[in-house]
């Protein structure tokens, strides 16, 4: 007889020490999330607060608009580590996996975060180059003489 899926929508309660890891990618940046549910709002990335780390203030929003937008902000803790890829592809990976673990400490927010975008992996990445070929599809200059 099969195992039962359950239907258990309900967000679990936690311990003061335990957190949620998951994952965002965004080209070719990764972010490593780890989520402590009994927080105060503090996020840190790198070792590093995130406004030291994101010196943009695009950044900083890209990063922080999950928790706002399901009103979590100031209940949980974050810890990440983010690695290749440039500032903003880093700053949407981050927001990529956030975005899970949120989705993983209380599956009612999907709803939220699909209307948003955030839970969707934007999987656009650069094309390889080709041969005769500057870039990707960049021809070299024609010269008629």
């Amino acid at each position: 007889m099969p195992a039962k899926a359950t239907t258990d929508t309900k967000p679990k309660a936690r311990k003061a020490g335990e957190y949620i890891y998951s994952a965002g990618k965004r080209k070719s940046a990764v972010a490593r999330v780890r989520i402590y549910t009994n927080g105060k709002g503090d996020i840190i990335v790198n070792d590093r607060p995130a406004d030291k780390y994101f010196t943009l203030l695009a950044s900083k929003g890209l990063i922080t608009s999950p928790l706002k937008l399901t009103g979590m902000a100031k209940k949980v803790d974050i810890t990440a580590k983010v690695s290749g890829g440039g500032v903003s592809a880093q700053a949407e990976a981050l927001r990529h996996g956030i975005s899970r673990g949120l989705l993983e400490l209380n599956p009612e927010l999907r709803a939220t975060l699909k209307k948003a975008g955030f839970i969707t992996r934007d999987a656009r990445i650069k094309e390889r180059k080709k041969p005769g070929l500057k870039r990707a599809r960049r021809a070299p200059q024609f010269s008629k003489r």
